[in-house]
């Protein structure tokens, strides 16, 4: 068995990676309101509003605060932003279609492998390749971002 200890992370993606946990969660509840046949309207509309509450403003501290610090061309940073640019059609479709349990399914299975691209490869990249100096800037500009109350959302349907 391959002992995979924790990736110690810089006090600037700390609160990205923060970010990622909660994210894993909304897929999760989309999972499960869908394996419970909750009506997808329901699970759609707390998809949006976590996508609009906490992912844009997500999405765009990564690409204006970490993502600029790499090279245009770089395939990485190439990779990150099709997957957010896809992420944010899904939402649109869903926004578009909010009884399509296909469309729910897609944006939960997205965002998981998403999510895992970042935490598994960019961010350990980014940790390697940016100078120190530039990530102790970027620190307190994450950290001093707001978040909504997570209990915030009346409809468990998940539960």
């Amino acid at each position: 068995m391959k002992d995979t200890q924790p990736i110690k992370r810089h006090a600037a993606i700390v609160e990205l990676s923060r970010d990622h946990h909660f994210t894993l969660l909304l897929i999760w509840k989309i999972r499960n309101g869908l394996k419970k046949s909750i009506e997808a309207e329901r699970i759609s509309a707390y998809a949006l509003h976590y996508y609009d509450v906490e992912l844009k403003s997500h999405f765009k501290a990564e690409e204006d605060l970490l993502y600029c610090k790499m090279p245009a061309d770089n395939p990485l940073r190439k990779q990150v932003e099709a997957e957010h640019a896809h992420i944010h059609r899904i939402a649109a479709d869903i926004k578009a279609n909010p009884s399509d349990t296909e469309l729910l399914k897609q944006f939960a299975d997205d965002i998981d492998k998403h999510v895992r691209f970042e935490e598994r490869q960019l961010f350990n990249y980014l940790q390697e390749t940016v100078a120190e100096s530039e990530l102790a800037k970027i620190a307190p500009l994450l950290n001093a971002r707001k978040h909504e109350d997570e209990n915030a959302w009346k409809d468990a349907f998940w539960k």
